[in-house]
């Protein structure tokens, strides 16, 4: 799968997972974790991608340096999501927690009136990329050190389960 495809919100997307039934939740942990399996390859280069130069890097100093060049991060951002959104356990949709930060810092254009407000308008988006990044991460660690779901739960698997609905 091509990650490039770009993150779209729709009415479906808007809405919280339903929460699992308590003997759904093993088979949704099993699932997730093949799905990230599968896609472990894929996965991994799109994070070598996002934490190298022109991503990580590169976008983060833009935001301190006031460049409106920090909005392409958006675009990464877009990319993560939609990974996630490829490995997601039986088609689930984001927590409400992360979809709200999606919302607020991805489809933002610049305009000139930005630099006079600039944290207000440009933290959403280095925060998306954030947490965007850290949930990309933790599925390419768990995806390669589990080799199946823990009873003694690390907190990187368990923020996953929370993005899904499943903890």
């Amino acid at each position: 799968m091509d990650f490039r495809v770009r993150y779209r919100f729709d009415d479906a997307s808007r809405l919280a997972p339903e929460p699992a039934q308590f003997g759904d939740y093993e088979r949704l942990e099993r699932a997730l974790l093949e799905n990230m399996r599968q896609r472990a390859a894929e996965l991994r280069a799109l994070l070598e991608e996002i934490n190298g130069h022109w991503g990580y890097e590169d976008g983060i100093y833009r935001f301190y340096h006031q460049s409106f060049k920090v909005f392409g991060l958006q675009r990464q951002t877009e990319q993560i999501a939609a990974a996630l959104t490829a490995i997601a356990p039986e088609g689930r949709s984001f927590c409400e927690s992360f979809h709200a930060i999606l919302e607020d810092g991805i489809g933002r254009e610049f305009s000139p009136d930005d630099n006079a407000h600039w944290a207000e308008r440009t933290a959403p988006i280095v925060e998306a990329f954030f947490h965007a990044r850290y949930f990309l991460e933790m599925a390419v660690r768990y995806g390669a050190e589990l080799a199946e779901p823990p009873r003694s739960m690390p907190s990187g698997w368990a923020a996953l389960l929370s993005l899904y609905g499943l903890r």
